[in-house]
Parts: C-alpha cells; sequence; structure tokens
C-alpha cells in the first residue's frame, strides 16, 4: 500500500509545482533525462541478474511482447480509422502497450498472492516489459517520431546507445558476478528513484484541460489497456485450459496493469504527444488500481467453472 500512496504523492506534488508555477514549463524535461540514464539503468542492473529462468516461465514473459504487438496493430488501424497525428499514435503505442509491470505490478502481486509469485512478476517485468521496452520500444519510439522515414541503420544505434539497453547487456554479462555490497546497495538506491522522479515528471506535464481535445485517443488506449489487455490473457488461458496456478494468475495480474511509467519518459522524450502521455498514465494509474484487482477475480471465476 505504501507503494501506491507513494505514486500518488509524487504524481500530485507534480501537479501542485506546476499550477503554482514554483518551476519552470519544462522542468520534467531534466527530470526525464535523469530517469533514462540514470534509474532505468539502475533498475535493471539490480534485478536482471538475479533472476533465474525455466520452461514454465516462457509464455508469462512472451506476454508482454504479444500485448504490445497486438496494440501496435490496434493503435494504427485506429490511428489511421481516427486520423490521429503519427506522434499520437506512436505516444498511445508505447503507454498503451506497456504495463506498468514493476512499480504498481509487484505491490499488487504481493497484495493478492503474498511474495510467492513476485520472482514471476520480476521476470515479466525485465525480460518481458523492460526488454521489449529497450529494443522494440525504442524502435517504435524513433520511427513514429521520425514519421517513419529513419534509416534501419540509425535506429539501430539508437538501440545499441540506449542506456537500459546498455544496461540490460551489463547485467546479463555481470550475472556470475558478486558485486561489492557497498555497489549493490547504491544501485538499488538510484533505481528506486525511477517511479518518485517518473511520476513527479507526470505531474509536471499533467493538464486536464487537454483532456476534451484527446478524449478519443484517450478512449482508445485506456480501453485497449486496462480492458482488452486483460481480456485477450484471460481468454488466451481459458481457451488453453485455464488453471489457479501462480503463473496464470500472475500473468492476468500483469496484463491488466495500467501503462507503463518508464514507457511514458521514452514517448516524452521522443515528443510523442505529452499531453496524451501525462493524461494516458495520470489517470490511467488510479483506473488501474480499480480494475486489475476485478479481472483477478473474474479469471479465478471463470478458471474454476464460473462456479462461487
Amino acid at each position: 500500500m505504501s507503494n501506491f500512496v507513494m505514486l500518488a504523492l509524487c504524481l500530485l506534488a507534480g501537479l501542485a509545482l506546476r499550477l503554482t508555477a514554483r518551476v519552470p514549463d519544462n522542468a520534467h524535461l531534466p527530470i526525464n533525462a535523469v530517469v533514462l540514464h540514470l534509474s532505468l539503468p539502475a533498475l535493471t542492473l539490480t534485478h536482471l541478474r538475479h533472476v533465474s529462468f525455466d520452461a514454465s516461465h516462457l509464455v508469462p514473459v512472451l506476454m508482454p511482447w504479444l500485448l504490445f504487438g497486438v496494440g501496435a496493430a490496434v493503435f494504427w488501424l485506429g490511428g489511421r480509422w481516427m486520423r490521429l497525428p503519427a506522434p499520437t499514435v506512436g505516444a498511445l503505442t508505447l503507454v498503451g502497450g506497456f504495463g506498468n509491470t514493476s512499480f504498481v505490478g509487484l505491490p499488487m502481486i504481493e497484495s493478492l498472492h503474498g511474495r510467492d509469485g513476485m520472482a514471476l512478476g520480476l521476470l515479466i517485468d525485465q525480460l518481458g516489459s523492460y526488454l521489449a521496452l529497450s529494443t522494440v520500444g525504442l524502435l517504435v519510439a524513433t520511427a513514429y517520431a521520425a514519421g517513419g522515414r529513419v534509416p534501419a541503420g540509425a535506429m539501430l544505434r539508437k538501440v545499441v546507445a540506449f542506456p537500459p539497453f546498455v544496461a540490460l547487456v551489463l547485467a546479463f554479462v555481470l550475472m556470475p558476478v558478486t558485486l561489492p555490497p557497498p555497489l549493490e546497495g547504491a544501485l538499488a538506491r538510484v533505481a528506486d528513484t525511477l517511479a518518485p522522479l517518473a511520476l513527479l515528471s507526470v505531474g509536471l506535464q499533467l493538464r486536464f484541460d487537454a483532456m476534451r481535445q484527446h478524449l478519443r485517443a484517450l478512449g482508445l488506449g485506456l480501453g485497449f489497456k486496462l480492458l482488452a489487455c486483460p481480456a485477450l490473457v484471460v481468454g488466451l488461458l481459458c481457451l488453453l485450459g485455464a488453471n489457479l496456478e501462480m503463473p496464470q494468475r500472475v500473468s492476468v495480474i500483469e496484463a491488466a496493469m495500467p501503462p507503463m511509467i518508464g514507457a511514458g519518459v521514452v514517448a516524452a522524450q521522443a515528443r510523442l504527444d505529452a499531453p496524451l502521455v501525462s493524461l494516458m498514465i495520470g489517470l490511467g494509474i488510479p483506473l488501474g488500481l480499480l480494475t486489475a484487482p476485478m479481472w483477478h477475480l473474474a479469471f479465478g471465476w471463470l478458471a474454476q467453472g464460473g462456479v462461487a
């Protein structure tokens, strides 16, 4: 619960700082730079070196990749139908395609199942959401930011030089290495700054007066992220013979997560419709805290054959 309170406080603090004009209009830019160059890489180095993977984790880990691919297609088609500009479609693809599988997902898994599901949740987050964000997510952000006119070589160079991707490679290389405790602790402390700084940045950019202008895109993005994504995963699990084992339960919870904070920072840095990004995250997180437990209960009911 303290994690959720922290997220709310940082979001409200950013909003209050902007409304009282205590910071410049572009105060979110250096914060985003810190998140991308320090907090996200530290998070990856802290957690990914300690994950263990086996064949039973394959489907849950692939789930964020699948949902992002489906989302990319849905938002491309929806953008064409609604005649949305490319930066808006790109913003929807990132923040509507990636779920907040860490800062909201992990505390929710712990609250619903204790610490038993945390290891799998961490795998979904690191090998699923953040690995996808550091590779295909960055490629999509670059393509939409450039209007689709960026050479493949330039896109590849951006991925290779992307600080979270560099940290991801280092994390795999350093898996057998035991870091000195002071360094391990320092990385963990830096990683802990991601959520508060990112939510502060969202609050600084959150403008409710932009809601009317973005109402259709907002409905498309949140509808897909909070309703279609968990419905798709629940439907697939039921078709495959759903049971109430931990991998299935955790997969449903993570699929129902609101938009990812890190994806919002990447989208904002790429100048992909920052007002929409802030609205998606600022409204999506409190709504997701309500809808995700409902999907969890619905899956449990369906997996038991629809009987109480």
